[in-house]
């Protein structure tokens, strides 16, 4: 399953964005922050102890089961006096979930994690990067094997002079993903795939913010 990979921020980080509230009400998610071990139950409950400690009070807490999801104030509303004595939101959730929480309350909010990507579990606490979501997607000439993204450099047109025995130059402890893509297109018998150049990538293409409408007459 895919995940937002998230970590925490170091409390004097998180203190210091809560600098002026007193009062603080605390969310957490059910979904990727719980896997990661970022901000479920026991994280919120181990958050609030900190910051009691720190002279903060409490107000409520609570775990949305998807915080990213827009029927999430459904399950906000059953705290809403709660929410509403607090002087700030401290929301353990990744990026996503901050943003669709603070569009249903009116307290400040203040992230304490920070989400560091799109990435799959390959094993008990063990997260890897699958997709930068850069709109300009090759997998089909890769064997369904990211390089933007599995690459160190980032090689469209790999592998670079620098692989040494199936291992990245950088970083001796992982494959080099092109001997990934080579071993898979020889298995595949499209070694050919290996022959076409990719062309230079616009990194200004994506336009920032991403926005995407489809059309009626494209769902017919």
């Amino acid at each position: 399953m895919i995940r937002s990979i998230t970590r925490q921020k170091p409390l004097e980080e998180i203190l210091s964005l809560l600098q002026g509230a007193q009062s603080l009400f605390l969310f957490g998610c059910g979904t990727c922050v719980t896997l990661c071990h970022t901000g479920g139950a026991p994280e919120v409950k181990q958050m609030a102890d900190n910051l009691k400690q720190q002279g903060k009070v409490i107000t409520g807490t609570m775990v949305i089961p998807v915080a990213c999801d827009e029927i999430s104030h459904e399950a906000m509303e059953l705290h809403a006096e709660e929410i509403s004595q607090a002087q700030a939101a401290l929301i353990m959730t990744c990026a996503f979930g901050v943003q669709t929480i603070s569009r249903h309350i009116q307290v400040p909010v203040v992230p304490a994690l920070e989400t560091l990507f799109i990435g799959k579990e390959r094993g008990i606490g063990l997260f890897e990067e699958i997709c930068t979501q850069c709109g300009e997607c090759i997998l089909g000439d890769t064997g369904g094997l990211c390089p933007v993204t599995s690459c160190h450099k980032g090689l469209v047109n790999g592998p670079c002079g620098g692989t040494n025995n199936g291992k990245c130059e950088i970083d001796p402890e992982i494959d080099c993903v092109w001997t990934l893509i080579y071993q898979r297109l020889k298995e595949q018998g499209k070694l050919d795939r290996m022959r076409k150049m990719q062309p230079p990538r616009n990194y200004q293409a994506p336009p920032k913010p991403g926005y995407m409408r489809i059309l009626d007459t494209e769902r017919r």
